[in-house]
């Protein structure tokens, strides 16, 4: 309990409203990376013992969780870790820490998980599985495909459609060309789709052009 920040709690906490505080330490998350560093590098055993302890108590516990899968070198390893803790990650922090390195050595291999994902009831799975899409498709690997994977999903949950318009608005940073018919043709809900309208507009990736046309497609 050494590392338990009180302030940096209660301004955590309010980021992620759907959390319950007691469940909630407080350590911050550079700290959390640096401990599972050290517990991998010092004690694997230790660390393959706490990768098998479903579920965890606390959020903090959940980071440490995420920070160990990402930290995992072989793909079957990192994706079946991941597989088996999707289902306990309730929250959009714990959700987006998770960024294994190894997975863009294996972007074939990946893809019918992230379908699998995408398809699932659960709002952290299938925001993990945008997120996947938006860190490791939109640079060399991007093909439209991966877009209209992200556009045919539908969902209530705000932590999806946020992530999904989140996804646009940084495929339109990188893809402008090739993602702007997405916008144009408005191939998602209303919501997402003036939502990553904003976030694209936010963007000092977009020029003041592009933006000037982006707001003209904006859904009153």
């Amino acid at each position: 309990m050494d590392l338990k920040d009180e302030e940096y709690k209660k301004f955590h906490c309010g980021l992620m409203p759907g959390v319950d505080p007691d469940r909630v330490i407080g350590v911050r998350t550079p700290q959390l990376r640096k401990l599972a560093a050290d517990i991998m590098k010092q004690q694997p055993d230790l660390a393959e013992e706490f990768l098998h302890s479903l579920p965890h108590t606390y959020y903090d516990e959940n980071n440490v969780h995420g920070f160990l899968i990402a930290g995992r070198k072989d793909f079957q390893q990192c994706v079946g870790a991941i597989e088996a803790f999707l289902p306990y990650v309730d929250n959009w922090a714990t959700c987006d820490l998770i960024r294994p390195k190894v997975f863009s050595k294996h972007l074939e291999e990946l893809l019918p998980y992230i379908e699998r994902w995408l398809a699932s009831d659960h709002t952290y799975t299938i925001r993990f599985g945008i997120r996947m899409l938006m860190d490791f498709y939109l640079d060399d690997a991007f093909e439209t495909r991966y877009a209209d994977m992200v556009a045919a999903v539908r969902s209530e949950a705000y932590y999806v459609n946020m992530a999904s318009a989140w996804y646009f608005a940084t495929a339109l940073a990188k893809q402008y060309d090739a993602v702007l018919p997405y916008i144009e043709n408005q191939r998602m809900d209303t919501w997402t789709h003036n939502k990553a309208i904003q976030k694209a507009v936010e963007s000092y990736r977009i020029t003041p052009e592009q933006k000037t046309y982006l707001k003209g497609l904006k859904v009153k």
